[in-house]
């Protein structure tokens, strides 16, 4: 286990001093916080490093982001509650004595939350709590706060108790003949969390909601397309890439949930958010995008399609096409079947719900990685559909996926954040 991290370690880390003083809105009063790093920040920074940092439980994409979206939508509600409820709540209306310290109530939130989920790694947690709480003055403010955000993660976990999160692995296979998933090199691992497809989603009614048609036939025009296109840009031998997209290729291989994560706490400490402004955009990213790889696992499993590492070294199934004994993808492909791609579907949620937070697709904002090898390691956006373009890009020259899997992975992406602006986290009737 890695050394315990501490929570002025954890503060100072995650860029707090940009932030300056920060302004605590309540139900009836604003309370100046001196120097206080905002809690939401604080809390998502723990909680991806608990969920997939070095040393934390490494789940799988798909149960990582439902662990990360059950904290924010405790938060969101508490925060929501000590504000006086400017926004519907998103499953807890909680009981608020005025005045309420949003900031109390968003690390009482997280901490319960995140100590729930993960009690082996309490001292990390009541540390994080104890300085987040550190900064705001002891009185009745943060005394409700605090009880508004106990009754939220409370609320929120109860809810949330038998969603399937922690269902056992199920075992998964196919026929393996053409077109069907199998294990790839150079690991040969079993399918990856088969039984996330069935967890309950958080702003879908069922995981299926949004499945993708089926992929294309093997003998369609669209699939030799698609099949010469990753064979000719992703192998890890022989390849017509330049060294550009060799880059791209690598630079979106990196743990996607803490490179995301990263990137929405810049745009939001870059765009000085508040508070409140905080607890609704990482519980509309989180949300959004734990139902997107939901759904992808849904759909991945429904039709169980083969990756380029077996379709390539088989010749893709038809007669038109050549095989190529020796390909293997330039980064490696992970345990799960090909259609559709969920790094294709998670930055499509992560973008589309980053365009409706902000109302705007042009933005300039920049992703950095950690992948190894990387030349460059932070690379610049003037927009979230640039972004996702170039995701979708890598996962070819990553040699991971075809190309109709990754327009169909942010297609659902676009989808379940239209769904979520329209049923979720809207203004409360009578606020401006």
């Amino acid at each position: 286990m890695m050394r315990s991290l501490t929570a002025h370690v954890l503060f100072a880390a995650i860029g707090f001093g940009a932030l300056g003083c920060a302004v605590e809105e309540t139900g009836e009063s604003q309370q100046q916080v001196s120097s206080a790093p905002d809690p939401v920040l604080a809390f998502n920074a723990l909680a991806a490093q608990l969920i997939v940092g070095p040393g934390g439980a490494n789940k799988v994409p798909p149960l990582g982001l439902t662990d990360l979206a059950i904290v924010h939508a405790a938060i969101y509600d508490a925060v929501n509650a000590a504000d006086g409820f400017p926004y519907d709540p998103y499953a807890i209306r909680v009981s608020v004595t005025q005045p309420a310290s949003n900031h109390a109530a968003a690390a009482a939130a997280g901490h319960d939350v995140l100590l729930a989920l993960y009690p082996s790694r309490q001292a990390d947690i009541d540390a994080a709590y104890a300085t987040s709480l550190s900064y705001v003055d002891d009185g009745d403010a943060k005394n409700n706060g605090i009880a508004a955000g106990q009754q939220a993660a409370a609320g929120i976990l109860l809810v949330r108790a038998n969603d399937g999160r922690n269902a056992p692995t199920a075992p998964y296979s196919t026929g393996g003949g053409p077109g069907q998933w199998v294990p790839t090199p150079p690991g040969f691992l079993p399918a990856q969390a088969p039984q996330a497809r069935f967890i309950t989603p958080f702003t879908m009614t069922s995981p299926d909601q949004f499945r993708a048609p089926p992929p294309p036939s093997l003998d369609s025009h669209e699939w030799v397309k698609a099949y010469n296109e990753v064979k000719a840009l992703g192998n890890a031998g022989p390849n017509t890439r330049t060294p550009e997209q060799t880059d791209i290729g690598k630079f979106w291989g990196d743990q996607p949930m803490l490179q995301w994560n990263r990137a929405w706490r810049n745009i939001s400490i870059n765009q000085a958010l508040s508070i409140s402004e905080n607890a609704r955009y990482f519980a509309m990213l989180s949300t959004a995008s734990a139902d997107s790889l939901i759904a992808c696992w849904d759909s991945k499993y429904f039709y169980g399609f083969w990756r380029p590492d077996t379709a390539i070294p088989a010749g893709g199934g038809n007669s038109r096409l050549t095989a190529d004994p020796t390909w293997i993808s330039l980064v490696v492909t992970p345990p799960h079947p090909e259609y559709p791609a969920a790094h294709g579907c998670f930055s499509g949620a992560s973008t589309h719900t980053l365009r409706v937070f902000f109302d705007t697709d042009d933005f300039d904002f920049t992703v950095d990685s950690n992948f190894a090898g990387v030349v460059q390691p932070v690379r610049s956006y003037s927009s979230f559909s640039d972004a996702l373009d170039e995701v979708k890009d890598a996962r070819i020259y990553g040699g991971m996926h075809h190309r109709f899997s990754v327009n169909e992975g942010g297609r659902m992406g676009k989808e379940i954040v239209k769904n979520m602006r329209h049923n979720f986290f809207r203004r409360s009737h009578g606020h401006d």
